[in-house]
């Protein structure tokens, strides 16, 4: 029983625009997203831009408490005010992952950027392919190749994922993470990593100065105030200065909010047979080679960690790859240009070679040089080398690590079954044709119509059919994206939670897919890169998984290689077992996996004799140690976590009052909806569904719609939705005249106290919208109230009238004027409270200026401090010299010692000019911001009475 006067009202407060420091500013990202509310992620995205000064912030959360959702509440923020133009930069194998969860969790569509897409735009015209009307995501490596066109694109957020590779942009040798923050500088950014600190105090700096050039001084005052932090004095204020723009929460910290689950490890052993090792010897040999023809010079690193990989994964992986090297050979000797397909064609085979081109610097593109008759000869013995490899390899029908997974399936599916979990599990390989052997090995031993296979393509007909049925199952609903690739995923891996008992991935599944309902992951290919491990084994032990997960591996008793490789992962990393799996020390002490990969792929070129691949893993292992030093963890914590009671009693309020937000914002949205669909629709109040029987605009499907996440309608309503859109816009700007409304309190369940006095009596009521532009934008929707004896009702009185039922009658003659002045008290209520949040966002930009000053000044002062100590030595030494040409040459050496002393000395008064300059620059944005642009919109005025 609400009125156009109540939907006017709720609709102006559901599209208003909230301050920075307002929980109520994501209510609405949070009730239009899939996921479920975390008070810390509220926390994490309201401290990502708590001041509008603010150039950005750095999130470094321990792994596993979700940074991509943090990140997707502010993108979706930025979205829903019209600031699009976002980037998003991230390791290659992270890219398909964030582009199906922004979708799936955020209604965000996104498109990723590579060699190919970014070409494929060019040529249809593009001037600058980054300039997209979606979310824009690309690599570390392509924003670096790509700087110029990143440059010159007006990004309202750049968010980067894994920012730690960033934390030695300091250093003039990480010319990528130099090249990105050339390109980004000025623009807001938004940096995530779980170590932000791994080996040195620089590191902070590096990161810090990558958002914010004026929060420390330059490097050399800042290694010489901070490098060691030998008082409390001086460690407290390193700290304070890092609080605005680095916030990190741990898991323990949230143990209220999330349950996490335990990995157990299960180790399955095999045995290869004389002719796999004899196979495996034969082309380890053949790659060790310093002169291969199939492998061009700049190619052959990642060429040869490919074939490794293929060659660990199966005889039949392998056996792929020869022959697809042997052809290449072949077609280059009937002078057919072949010269480049080699890689490509690897593709074939495995199905992360992009990744690995995106994230190595290996030329791609070779110049074809036309061959010469002992080129030919020496192309033709390798063909006939490789033709014979392939033979062998062809021979070999049965492997050892097959039958081995047989048995480890066995012990997997009876551990979780044991531990609660359904009898599902998911098997990882790196290589498309061993996804075929195992499907035909599988089918054949028990297992026949429980299978799902995943990889990058799905073209083989099981695929088709699940895919064309889910398309028939989900059609005139939002499942539905319109893109195959996304589709295909939901469809296959719906069939694999309804029905399939075991899917079969490639490391395409890795990427963007949740599997809380499985718990059982199979690693039959052990990738060496950690942090891609981490990945396979997040996508089942993840938030929402209700059962510890079992990790299968497998452990070749004949290679003493795959051995050390699988201690180092298990036993260092510890990826297989506990609660969290790999630590955040460990993994962010690789900032490239795939670099990573290279060096694990040389030790089995160099290493041949057990005792070599001792000594060699035995060095890394000790290296890797001394990165994950002891010191600086314990230094990290003191610097960037507060004290777990401080957190829970934050992380409360915000539950609090995320919670009372989130419950009015849906409550408004249903009460407008039912209101105005009222005609159109059939309400569920229970279950907060509708069904639309016919649509008031065409564009607009009928169907079932749900207000809840995860509900099985058709649709889910939310507040961007183009129906709830529409509704919006139609109620924000209805015409309404005077009129009287009488407010019934009788017929309303529950007490509201503070509307008892008012019962039997009437007055005039005002709803206006206050708009104001300064720092930020924001909207204020303001009630004035007053009875007709002139006592004025509170802003809160007046808005609880609302939320009661209602009906409308004509109203009796009566001058509203007499609430301009309740309203301009109102209005200079808000206005001062503005005022005064500015101030303080003013203090922080000022003090950070002031600080930044000091160590500008502190690094000359160093300077000046050493020349004149490096001028005393050179003048005493001088003086012992003995010959006069010696002496000759010292003071002439002083003489340029104090020249340059002079220079610093007039720099130092340059310098303190340039400082004046920026704060006088700060001063005259924030006065231009501070010229208020006030907008007063009369929403309506009515006669009230309560009964």
């Amino acid at each position: 029983m609400i009125t156009d006067y109540h939907a006017k009202l709720y609709a102006n407060e559901l599209t208003r625009r909230f301050p920075s420091d307002s929980v109520e500013k994501f209510t609405g990202t949070l009730m239009d997203s899939q996921v479920d509310l975390n008070p810390h992620q509220v926390d994490a995205a309201l401290f990502a831009f708590r001041s509008p000064l603010s150039t950005g912030a750095v999130l470094a959360d321990e792994v596993g408490l979700g940074k991509t959702i943090e990140a997707g509440i502010v993108l979706s923020q930025k979205w829903a005010e019209g600031k699009k133009k976002i980037l998003i930069i991230l390791p290659s194998n992270l890219r398909k992952q964030w582009n199906q969860e922004l979708w799936e969790k955020f209604y965000l569509p996104s498109i990723i950027l590579e060699a190919k897409s970014f070409n494929k735009s060019i040529k249809t015209g593009s001037i600058n392919p980054f300039v997209n009307d979606s979310i824009v995501i690309c690599s570390y490596h392509f924003a670096r190749n790509k700087s110029e066109y990143i440059q010159t694109t007006p990004w309202d957020l750049v968010v980067i994922d894994e920012a730690h590779r960033l934390r030695n942009v300091y250093k003039t040798t990480n010319k990528i993470a130099r090249e990105i923050k050339q390109a980004l500088f000025g623009v807001p950014k938004l940096l995530l990593t779980a170590t932000p600190l791994q080996n040195s105090l620089m590191e902070l700096y590096g990161l810090v100065s990558f958002i914010d050039e004026h929060r420390f001084g330059d490097i050399k005052s800042f290694r010489k105030q901070y490098a060691r932090l030998s008082s409390d004095d001086n460690f407290n204020e390193l700290k304070s200065r890092l609080q605005p723009v680095c916030k990190r929460t741990l898991r323990r910290q949230v143990l209220e909010y999330i349950r996490y689950t335990e990995r157990k490890p299960h180790t399955q052993s095999f045995v290869p047979s004389d002719d796999e090792m004899a196979l495996y010897d034969m082309v380890s040999d053949y790659l060790r080679r310093p002169n291969l023809q199939a492998l061009p010079a700049s190619q052959r690193s990642l060429m040869i960690l490919v074939l490794r990989k293929l060659l660990a994964s199966s005889t039949f992986a392998i056996a792929g790859a020869l022959d697809t090297l042997a052809t290449k050979l072949e077609k280059q000797l009937s002078d057919d240009d072949a010269y480049n397909e080699a890689l490509e064609n690897l593709s074939d085979d495995f199905e992360s070679l992009d990744e690995l081109v995106d994230e190595s610097d290996s030329e791609t593109d070779i110049e074809y040089i036309p061959l010469s008759e002992m080129d030919r000869e020496l192309i033709q013995e390798e063909v006939d080398e490789l033709r014979s490899f392939y033979d062998l390899a062809m021979r070999i029908t049965h492997n050892a690590k097959g039958e081995a997974l047989l048995q480890a399936l066995n012990v997997g599916f009876k551990m979780t079954q044991d531990l609660g979990g359904m009898e599902k599990g998911i098997i990882f390989t790196e290589s498309r044709r061993t996804q075929q052997y195992l499907i035909q090995l599988l089918e054949q031993n028990g297992y026949k119509d429980e299978i799902v296979l995943f990889n990058g393509t799905n073209n083989d007909q099981h695929s088709r059919e699940l895919y064309q049925n889910w398309k028939e199952q989900y059609k005139d609903t939002d499942r539905i994206t319109g893109s195959r690739t996304v589709d295909m995923r939901s469809a296959l891996v719906d069939y694999f939670k309804s029905s399939a008992k075991i899917m079969i991935a490639t490391e395409a599944a890795a990427e963007g897919i949740n599997l809380q309902f499985c718990s059982l992951v199979v690693n039959y290919d052990l990738p060496w890169n950690p942090q891609r491990i981490e990945q396979r084994i997040g996508r089942c032990h993840r938030y929402g998984q209700k059962h510890d997960v079992v990790v299968v591996n497998f452990l070749n008793q004949r290679n003493a290689a795959d051995q050390r490789v699988f201690e180092l992962l298990s036993e260092k990393f510890r990826l297989f077992e506990g609660v969290f799996g790999s630590s955040d020390e460990v993994l962010g002490s690789i900032e490239s996996g795939v670099d990573f990969e290279k060096r694990i792929a040389e030790i089995y070129q160099t290493c041949r004799t057990p005792e070599e691949i001792k000594t060699v893993f035995d060095s890394l292992q000790q290296e890797l140690s001394e990165e994950i030093a002891g010191e600086m963890l314990n230094t990290r914590q003191k610097l960037l976590e507060n004290f777990d009671i401080e957190v829970a009693e934050k992380l409360k309020v915000y539950k609090a009052e995320a919670t009372v937000s989130l419950s009015k914002f849906e409550n408004l949205l249903w009460d407008l909806t039912h209101y105005s669909l009222s005609s159109y629709a059939t309400f569920d109040n229970e279950q907060l569904t509708f069904s639309l029987n016919h649509s008031p605009i065409e564009s607009i499907p009928i169907g079932s719609y749900s207000l809840r996440k995860g509900e099985d309608s058709n649709h889910h309503y939310r507040l961007q939705h183009p129906l709830a859109r529409y509704i919006l816009g139609n109620a924000a700007k209805r015409n309404l005249s005077a009129v009287k409304v009488v407010f019934n309190y009788s017929n309303h369940s529950g007490n509201i106290a503070i509307l008892e006095e008012l019962i039997g009596q009437n007055g005039i009521l005002m709803y206006s919208k206050l708009s104001v532009e300064t720092f930020e934008s924001e909207d204020h929707i303001i009630g004035s109230a007053l009875t007709e004896e002139g006592k004025v009702l509170t802003t809160d009185q007046a808005r609880r009238l609302f939320e009661l039922p209602a009906e409308i009658m004509d109203a009796s003659a009566f001058e509203f004027n007499s609430l301009n002045q309740v309203f301009e008290g109102n209005k200079a209520e808000v206005l001062s409270k503005i005022s005064e949040r500015n101030a303080n966002f003013f203090d922080e930009e000022m003090e950070k200026l002031n600080q930044w000053a000091e160590d500008q000044k502190h690094s000359l002062d160093l300077q000046i401090r050493d020349l004149d100590m490096e001028i005393r030595l050179t003048k005493a030494e001088a003086r012992k010299k003995p010959t006069l040409e010696e002496k000759v040459s010292l003071q002439r050496h002083v003489k340029t010692l104090e020249k340059k002393r002079s220079e610093i000395r007039k720099r130092f008064f340059e310098i303190q000019d340039e400082i004046d300059q920026r704060k006088d620059d700060l001063l005259d944005e924030i006065e231009e911001r501070m010229q208020q642009t006030i907008k007063e919109e009369e929403l309506f005025c009515i006669q009230w009475s309560l009964i």
